[in-house]
């Protein structure tokens, strides 16, 4: 099965080690299609983005690793998504449209906008 994640789960990232307990292989370091809006979300440990697919063309599409895993250890790491944080289906740029972490509406109010960076990683080099 293919997972996309756009956050907290990138290599390198604090709960990578999700993935990699679960021998998840990269396929692909890829973008969505540009009708996602990123936000930093309020008061999640450890901090994690929201994407959000959007009505209106976006500038650039949100840079997300894909991954693939076993569907036997699928169960269990869908187990460990808290809210607002959710699975749904993203459009990527290379045509495909695979299962990836969303983020329910309201968990935006009050977030930080940070489309404009085009991915987690830039954000958070942006803040030091």
């Amino acid at each position: 099965m293919k997972i996309a994640v756009v956050g907290a789960h990138l290599r390198g990232q604090p709960l990578y080690g999700q993935l990699s307990e679960r021998n998840a292989r990269l396929l692909a370091v890829t973008r969505t299609v540009a009708k996602y809006k990123l936000y930093a979300l309020k008061g999640t440990i450890p901090a994690k983005p929201g994407l959000v697919r959007v009505g209106e063309p976006q500038a650039k599409g949100i840079e997300v690793e894909v991954y693939e895993m076993d569907p036997a250890n699928y169960a269990s790491f869908v187990d460990l998504i808290p809210p607002p944080m959710a699975l749904g289906n993203l459009e990527l740029d290379t045509g495909e449209t695979v299962k990836g972490f969303i983020v329910e509406g309201y968990a935006t109010e009050g977030a930080t906008e940070i489309t404009e960076f085009g991915g987690w990683r830039s954000y958070l080099k942006s803040i030091g």
